[in-house]
This record gives structure tokens, sequence and C-alpha cells, in this order.
């Protein structure tokens, strides 16, 4: 518990350098948790998944590479798309992989099987309205380190190290 305090004291200081329309800093998630993430979310071939805030494409990437999803990433800083678009085109991800420039408040997400987010407690209460209205029935949400208010986590899974020295708890829901 006293990790993640010092983590979300960390990703708020660095949210006040922010720009005011982003959700959370740029705080990547570890590899071997990227994995945990789409594995714990049960992410199957040919399924859609989308991460929201999706940084560096690492998430979508994973989900395209290993999983054979149909992945897509919603990013707002243009360096971090274009950062994403060029990984995926060197990679030969193009079919399975894309990166939307935008706001992950004003996307479409109906289409989901899976979404990931790594976002700050308040930046999860404002996108929880917008996925309460889209996600279909069986679409599963998973959560890096901060859960989502007044959702019941089919799922909670305690990660003590990530080979980095640091904790991580994920959060599985069904809608």
């Amino acid at each position: 518990m006293r990790r993640r305090l010092l983590i979300l004291g960390l990703l708020a200081t660095a949210a006040w350098t922010q720009d005011a329309h982003k959700l959370a800093p740029y705080y990547p998630t570890p590899d071997t948790i990227v994995t945990k993430m789409l594995e714990l979310g049960g992410l199957k071939p040919d399924e859609k998944m989308f991460d929201l805030g999706s940084g560096d494409g690492r998430i979508v990437i994973a989900a395209a590479a290993r999983f054979h999803a149909e992945a897509v990433g919603v990013e707002l800083d243009k360096d971090l798309y274009r950062q994403s678009l060029e990984r995926i085109r060197k990679l030969g991800l193009e079919k399975k992989a894309q990166i939307i420039n935008g706001d992950i408040l004003r996307q479409d997400y109906s289409s989901a099987n899976l979404i990931t987010v790594y976002l700050l407690p308040n930046s999860n209460d404002k996108v929880q309205p917008l996925l309460e209205r889209q996600l279909k029935k069986g679409t599963r949400v998973v959560a890096h380190d901060f859960e989502f208010r007044g959702w019941t986590p089919v799922k909670v899974e305690d990660i003590e190290d990530d080979g980095e020295g640091r904790s991580h708890t994920l959060f599985l829901y069904l809608r």
C-alpha cells in the first residue's frame, strides 16, 4: 500500500505539469505487467482491444504481436502518437495495430472485447461513465494500479515485484 501511495504521489505531481487535457502523465507500464494485463483480460486472437492513454504503444503492440488481436491505442500526445506509429510500422503490425491521436473521452469503444487503462483515479472517474454507456455485456476492463470506484472487480492480481523493484495491482472488471 505504501508503494502505491508513493506512485500515486509521483504520478499526481507529474500530472500537474501535464497539458490540461491529458488524463494521466506518461508513465510506461513495464513489459512484464503489459503481458500480465493482457493475460488477465483473457485477450484472444482477433478480439478487439483498446488501450486508453496508450503512451508509446507497448500494450497495443503486445496485443497485436503476441495475442494476434485487433489492437487500438488512443493517445493525446502527438510525439507519443508518432513514436507508436513508427514502432508499429517497423514491426509490420499495421494490419493489427493502430493508434488514434485523440482524446480518450471522445472515442467509441462499443466494439471492444477488452479495455486496458493505466490512469489516475480521478481520470478513471472521468472515463467510467463513457465506458458504462458504451461497453457491451461481457466486455472486460483491466485497470493497472488504480481501480474504478463503484465497480466490483471479478479478480484482483497483486504483483509483488515487476523485476524493477516495484509492486503492481491489476483489477479485472466484467461489464
